[in-house]
């Protein structure tokens, strides 16, 4: 098994600001330039250590957010990319659905690939959708404005007989043409994330890695569809190496120490949910029924009680120890960390990335302690697990 490090690289000092503003209209007032300094420093030391004890590193972007300073994957993986030299390198991912400009994208990837030595995978992402707010784009056309970026990013990436043309419905290019091409040929490996078996279909049909993003039952659901349509379309079998699985993980040598760290981490999940709801569902998106019914569901949002598997209610905010059960978090000594994977890894048929997130409130010392214990302790394990298993 292949583990990712992960951290958003959050501007926690403002939660507690701007409880429910943390996102799209969130001030840049609250954001002190010397403190988001050195956070970013920070997490950029973060990922430089994973690569020095053999983990791979994942990154992301979002826009306009206290929950996530990282304004481009590229950006981040271009500075990675002088500082390690082990690691490989995750986008996950480009939202191509409000990124405006396909050409600089591809361009971006085939820079930062060839200055890497080839250690690149992208996910070409739709994104959230209260992004588009950000970009200007229209909704209504959204989900064609995607799969158009996606097919020209790939045909960019791949290309190597000089400029084409390019004349689309939504993009337009009479030279469409990248320099550096890409370290990896024909292209870096690529991923696609999901919440449902409809894009594990696509997933499938791709030979994508398929990522779920700290939903057990999205996995327990998608992944069987993916094995599935992968035979049919490909066959063989789907190796491990397609399957993705993103979970919270706090480790420490201390299981009620770990357990602190990981209520720290949590406090991401709780800022990042606060999305005020004219945001949630951007007009003509989707289908008015199902825009409707989000809509609904944002309104009761705060009557609604989460539960476990079992139907018991769960605390607001949930625990650690219930995010335990529900396969979102992995916390606690190393042997305990192990075994909450393992589990969770047979219930899902077994996967062969394990995106590994940190960070919330947790502290610089906290989460390098955390990333060692589980590099040193939890990682080989993980690798024997999969062995003979992996692509």
């Amino acid at each position: 098994m292949r583990s990712w490090y992960f951290c958003e690289q959050e501007y926690w000092p403002a939660w507690e600001r701007q409880p429910n503003n943390p996102r799209i209209s969130a001030p840049s007032g609250e954001v002190d330039p010397k403190v988001a300094h050195k956070l970013l420093n920070e997490y950029i030391e973060e990922c430089v250590l994973c690569d020095k004890l053999g983990l791979n590193i994942m990154v992301n972007e979002h826009h306009a957010s206290y929950t996530c300073m990282s304004v481009s994957c590229m950006v981040t993986l271009g500075m990675l990319a002088t500082r390690t030299s082990r690691a490989r390198l995750l986008a996950l991912g480009i939202p191509i659905m409000s990124r405006i400009e396909p050409h600089r994208v591809a361009e971006e990837i085939g820079y930062v690939d060839t200055v890497s030595g080839g250690r690149v995978e992208i996910g070409l992402i739709k994104g959230s959708p209260f992004e588009l707010f950000l970009s200007n784009s229209a909704p209504a056309d959204s989900n064609d404005r995607y799969w158009e970026a996606h097919d020209l990013v790939i045909e960019m990436l791949k290309r190597r007989d000089g400029p084409f043309s390019w004349e689309g419905e939504h993009f337009n290019y009479r030279y469409a043409n990248i320099i550096p091409p890409c370290y990896q040929q024909p292209h870096p490996p690529l991923w696609l994330t999901t919440l449902n078996p409809k894009s594990a279909l696509q997933a499938a049909q791709l030979d994508y890695v398929v990522a779920i993003v700290g939903i057990a039952r999205a996995a327990r659901e998608s992944f069987p569809v993916y094995r599935e349509e992968y035979r049919r379309v490909h066959g063989r079998e789907a190796s491990l190496d397609r399957f993705a699985y993103l979970g919270y993980v706090s480790v420490a040598e201390d299981e009620d120490v770990a357990l602190e760290r990981a209520g720290k981490l949590l406090k991401f999940s709780e800022a990042s949910e606060r999305i005020p709801e004219r945001f949630v569902a951007p007009p003509a998106m989707l289908p008015p029924e199902v825009e409707a019914g989000m809509l609904q569901e944002g309104r009761m949002r705060t009557h609604r009680t989460k539960t476990l598997p079992d139907g018991t209610p769960m605390s607001n905010p949930p625990t650690p120890r219930e995010q335990i059960i529900n396969n979102a978090m992995f916390a606690g000594n190393p042997d305990q960390v192990f075994e909450q994977i393992k589990e969770f890894y047979d219930s899902v048929g077994g996967f062969g990335n394990f995106l590994v997130q940190m960070g919330g409130t947790m502290t610089h010392e906290e989460k390098k302690d955390s990333i060692s214990l589980f590099a040193k302790h939890v990682q080989p394990r993980l690798e024997e697990l999969t062995t003979g298993r992996m692509a």
